[in-house]
């Protein structure tokens, strides 16, 4: 992950390059804000065009890292062409514009040092980057835009997933959310099933002691809750919990049946989660093994944050 990867580099001193889609025109494969970076070894984290184009960056890259310069911006066009484009052969019909930004000791590792702790405190930030001379300053503006010579580049929240219940066929579920870059917190009235080796290492593992957690956990810093402890009682009691919090997607692993049946002993707590609740949880994708059911719900999840359908592209006119 990207984040990881930035502070092992700016723990041992080394210079990155940061590479920013600061502009795009027609189809891309990212938008405005997504960034790479480039370390001193060759080394790249994270993609810009699926592959098309980090090889010329990382050679302009190099070239900063080598001492020329502190910034530069690289422009791609491939619309409207059949021919090869640079040697690449892109083909995909769109325009970029990347900013690569050597950050190093020099600047603080800015914007990226302050982007980080933003998300860890849950707040906001944004630095504007002249894209001439590289220099990084902090920002009054809060989106993500470009102005004349300055690139503004703000801070996005990290989705934070819940999970209540850390049973065998919540590892995937684990796993398939910190591939996304997701914070995952995982809780359980079960102490055997917090068994740290049993998980990424980034994941938050919390007992929920006779169901209480710890006075200053807060649950509406999730954006997503799963109850999936395999135990009506557990489940029942997990509700109870999330029924008053602010969560927008609240996922019941099982069948309608157990659903009816949690809602009927919930009485008019019930009423509360109607809304927000997705039981059965995940999208239709034929799933059979845990690995798979993990796909459909981390899947639905996604969709259901980005407020869409999770229909296939090839449907959409």
């Amino acid at each position: 992950m990207i984040r990881e990867f930035f502070e092992v580099e700016r723990a041992a001193q080394r210079p990155l390059v940061a590479a920013f889609v600061i502009s795009t025109e027609g189809s891309t494969y990212r938008k405005p804000g997504a960034f790479m970076l480039f370390s001193v070894s060759g080394y790249q984290c994270g993609l810009l065009s699926g592959g098309c184009l980090e090889g010329d960056l990382q050679d302009h890259a190099l070239q900063l890292l080598s001492g020329s310069g502190r910034s530069l911006v690289r422009h791609y066009d491939s619309r409207g062409s059949d021919d090869t484009i640079w040697g690449l052969g892109l083909g995909c019909e769109g325009a970029m514009d990347i900013l690569l930004l050597r950050i190093d000791s020099s600047n603080g590792y800015q914007p990226l040092a302050g982007l980080f702790e933003a998300d860890d405190d849950q707040g906001k930030a944004a630095f504007d980057i002249n894209v001439k001379t590289g220099v990084v300053s902090v920002s009054i503006n809060i989106e993500t835009t470009l102005s004349n010579d300055v690139f503004t580049i703000a801070s996005e929240k990290t989705t934070r997933l819940l999970l209540c219940g850390a049973g065998p066929d919540a590892e995937p579920v684990v796993t398939l959310a910190h591939l996304l870059g997701w914070r995952v917190t995982a809780v359980d009235h079960r102490p055997a099933y917090l068994d740290a080796r049993r998980f990424d290492l980034r994941t938050r593992l919390l007992h929920t002691d006779g169901f209480a957690l710890p006075k200053d956990f807060r649950f509406d810093d999730f954006d997503a809750a799963i109850v999936m402890s395999h135990h009506l009682t557990a489940d029942e009691q997990y509700l109870r919990m999330l029924a008053d919090t602010g969560i927008s997607y609240i996922g019941l692993l099982g069948p309608l049946a157990r659903r009816e049946r949690l809602f009927a002993s919930l009485g008019s707590v019930a009423k509360k989660l109607v809304s927000r609740m997705r039981a059965p949880i995940g999208l239709d994708l034929g799933a059979r093994t845990p690995e798979e059911i993990a796909l459909s719900i981390v899947a639905e999840i996604q969709a259901a944050l980005n407020h869409r359908e999770g229909a296939p592209f090839s449907f959409k006119r």
